[in-house]
């Protein structure tokens, strides 16, 4: 039987840089743009494919990878299948800006295998929108929706964002309730983050309190429940089926390998940077370098163009284990930890989920270990009190 693995493709262009955004990504001309997809097609030739594996998933994320002409997106599915064994179910997703997609270029993705499109639509409040340096209006992203029923995409997602500078719980509810109508079958709800070194934290914002995003966050799940959305992660809400099986596969530690500049892979083997060398109990991650110059310079060398490759010890892939397992809401199975790790969750955790049970933030019943719905809304503390203070 052959093991599952993920494959993540880093666009890093953009119309313009969002002032919120600390992505490795940048505005580009159309010679970049094809330059930098010589060299990413260099890296995947490059690439041993691993042995006895089937590609579930492959996800084009940035920057904004639909602003790419089609036919080198299709020039890059190509290769993939040329050098994969990609599963026939396999979720492939594209990440897609509004206005960047037209009715050629959402068919020539779908005749290329795309099957799933990530709409960045943030807001549906054109001042917010404005706010937040984006490109397109309320107004453009429904038409390039529309276009992509039209072009027949069946699964399209959204991403939204809260805690953003003058919104409120009210207007935040009457937004969801807006997409909510609407015939998307995944919705990602993310609250803003204030990065160093973006536009936004040289600004005096005026944001939202921590009861106010608190309370944001709970009505998201209440609102989104009513037309049909089940929470199934932290940030993430899917009509039945629709769960994005590519981040569950980040959550369950699913193997991955990321072609592009910065992009990131997890192996359970050491990539010496041999794909086919014996597999690890605990596995291995490493990242592409971030400097697009040098990356296009080595991309057909692959060993000169990754960084950081770290073997988890046994320790590393427990913490891994559960702060990544329990952003999921089923939560973690204590019989999966035990036939990975050969104890039990309580033997190494014991303590401290008793306490955190004890305030409400967690609930085990030896079984599953998930969070409260309280826990769920402070998940970085008990993430933090958790994994500092393993028996």
């Amino acid at each position: 039987m052959k093991r599952a693995i993920e494959i993540y493709i880093h666009i890093p262009f953009c119309v313009k840089k969002c002032d919120y955004c600390d992505f490795l990504s940048k505005v580009a001309d159309d010679k970049e743009k094809t330059e930098y997809v010589k060299a990413l097609l260099a890296e995947i030739r490059a690439t041993k494919s691993p042995s006895n594996c089937e590609v579930i998933s492959i996800f084009f994320g940035g920057g904004t990878p639909s602003i790419l002409p089609s036919s080198l997106l299709s020039e890059i599915m190509a290769v993939l299948k040329e050098r994969f064994i990609i599963a026939n179910d396999a979720e492939i997703t594209i990440e897609c800006n509004p206005g960047t997609v037209d009715y050629e270029k959402l068919a020539q993705y779908k005749e290329c295998g795309i099957n799933r499109l990530s709409f960045g639509l943030q807001s549906t409040d054109n001042d917010e929108l404005l706010r937040l340096g984006r490109i397109h209006t309320y107004e453009g992203f429904l038409k390039s929706y529309e276009t992509a029923r039209l072009v027949g995409f069946d699964n399209i997602s959204i991403d939204l964002m809260s805690g953003l500078p003058g919104q409120s719980c009210s207007s935040w509810v009457e937004m969801l309730e807006s997409v909510a109508v609407l015939k998307l079958t995944h919705i990602s709800a993310y609250s803003l983050i204030v990065e160093e070194d973006t536009p936004f934290a040289k600004r005096e914002l005026n944001l939202p309190d921590e009861d106010e995003e608190r309370k944001m966050y709970e009505m998201t799940n209440e609102v989104l429940a009513k037309f049909g959305y089940h929470q199934y992660e932290i940030s993430n809400y899917a009509k039945e089926g629709f769960a994005c099986r590519h981040n569950i596969g980040y959550w369950k530690r699913v193997e991955y390998l990321g072609f592009g500049v910065g992009a990131a892979s997890f192996l359970r083997r050491h990539c010496g940077l041999d794909l086919q060398s014996p597999l690890l109990s605990n596995g291995v991650r490493y990242n592409n370098i971030k400097d697009i110059k040098v990356y296009q310079e080595n991309s057909s060398e692959v060993t000169k163009i990754r960084c950081d490759v770290e073997d988890l010890d046994e320790v590393d892939a427990m913490e891994e284990f559960v702060f990544l397992g329990l952003r999921m809401i089923t939560g973690i199975s204590d019989v999966e930890f035990k036939e990975e790790f050969g104890v039990s969750l309580r033997a190494v955790y014991g303590e401290m989920i008793d306490k955190l049970a004890a305030q409400g933030l967690l609930d085990f019943d030896e079984k599953i270990l998930k969070l409260t719905r309280k826990g769920i809304s402070v998940s970085n503390y008990v993430f933090g009190e958790l994994l500092a203070n393993e028996n």
